[in-house]
């Protein structure tokens, strides 16, 4: 995922955590933010009920890759925050590109920009 397109601070990602609408499933959660005209911008945590530092940097790696082919269809000035959950350990990325792609159908958030 390119730089300009990532949740970096831990400032905004609290933000969207405490404001942004939750959507879940057994292997992530996604919550959106709508942003001040910032562009889309994607945010992947992993905390430790997922496992240790190997499992979670996979599950991190992962969720990269399945979002950044939908990149395009995400309607952009949206800030979004991908949690892992600890159902991901089992899963490829084919599977978690199509848990993505129903979650952010459910928060209305692909589409047209």
């Amino acid at each position: 995922m390119k730089r300009g397109f990532s949740l970096r601070k831990s400032a905004e990602i609290k933000r969207v955590r405490r404001y942004g609408t939750w959507t879940a499933h057994p292997f992530l959660a996604l919550i959106a933010l709508p942003n001040e005209g910032q562009g889309l911008r994607v945010g992947v945590t992993a905390g430790k009920p997922i496992g240790g530092a190997v499992v979670r940097n996979r599950a991190k790696r992962v969720l990269r890759a399945a979002v950044q082919p939908l990149l395009p269809q995400i309607r952009t000035h949206h800030d979004l925050l991908l949690l892992a959950r600890p159902g991901i350990r089992d899963a490829d990325s084919r599977e978690l590109q199509q848990v993505i792609s129903a979650l952010l159908k459910k928060a209305g958030l692909l589409g047209p920009n």
